[in-house]
């Protein structure tokens, strides 16, 4: 192999062309895998005695991880160079994949130092009247409790300008992470950000516009979607559409990357 006299060709350039295109063609041939942008892969070999060590790197800039393409670009390498030694040896044997490292992901977003309590606020005329039961708020509780959050403040409160400004100005003393969900669409009661907005001392608008990508790739309506994001002091106020699926999308889209935002804040890291 190394001398490239193998019957079938240069053993290890048909592998590497053949992982590369698997790499590619991943969301193919694995249902759940997406199809996304492949920025860089490099294919490498180690020969210890008789193995063959294969190294699949994969990078992409997106919202989710290339592990999966990497396995599966490292899988073809082995299966390639397997059909090609197979005439001349038939022993050869596949042993084993697995991933060796993954970083840049979320899992590589360390939490603030200091402990974040959050406050949830459900803004719905038909909820607090009792007609309705609330989802939204619950799932957006269950998710800040999976990143170590806790909500030491839950309510429900009606569609009134000026019961949010109040829920706003009383909390955020109380709290880092305020979040509202309910309230951010266009019909005439939808009224959230406009309460919230002239409270605001930074506008975060990064947030959202991350939050509305993301739901847009999802639901065609999510670019009707008001939300807001900013601080107040140093608490972050957050606008969540009412749905609880587009709640749980919001949260999927920025968090945990947020929290970055208190270690800035705390002077422990620097800003973009």
């Amino acid at each position: 192999m190394q001398q490239r006299k193998v019957p079938k060709g240069d053993v290890f350039e048909f592998a590497r062309a053949a992982g590369l295109l698997g790499v590619k063609k991943t969301s193919d041939v694995i249902p759940d895998c997406h199809p996304l942008p492949i920025e860089f892969c490099a294919i490498t070999y180690e020969i210890l005695g008789l193995a063959i060590i294969i190294k699949v790197e994969v990078h992409t800039i997106y919202k989710t991880g290339v592990e999966v393409e990497a396995m599966h670009g490292a899988s073809v390498v082995a299966l390639t160079i397997y059909d090609m030694l197979k005439p001349i040896d038939e022993v050869i044997e596949i042993e084993s994949i697995r991933l060796l490292k993954k970083s840049g992901g979320k899992a590589d977003i360390q939490a603030p130092e200091k402990t974040i309590q959050a406050a949830v606020i459900v803004c719905s005329d038909t909820i607090s009247s009792g007609l309705g039961v609330d989802k939204s708020g619950k799932a957006i509780v269950s998710k800040l409790a999976s990143f170590g959050i806790e909500t030491t403040h839950y309510e429900v409160i009606s569609d009134d300008f000026e019961r949010i400004q109040e829920s706003t100005k009383l909390l955020v003393e109380k709290v880092q992470l305020l979040i509202f969900t309910g309230g951010t669409g266009v019909s005439p009661r939808d009224i959230t950000p406009d309460a919230i907005l002239p409270l605001i001392e930074k506008r975060m608008n990064g947030i959202m516009e991350t939050a509305r990508h993301y739901g847009q790739e999802r639901m065609p309506y999510a670019m009707l979607s008001r939300g807001i994001a900013g601080t107040i002091g140093k608490t972050l106020i957050l606008t969540l559409p009412g749905s609880e699926k587009g709640a749980i999308e919001t949260m999927d889209a920025i968090f945990p990357n947020v929290l970055h935002l208190f270690k800035v804040m705390e002077g422990n890291a620097q800003h973009p």
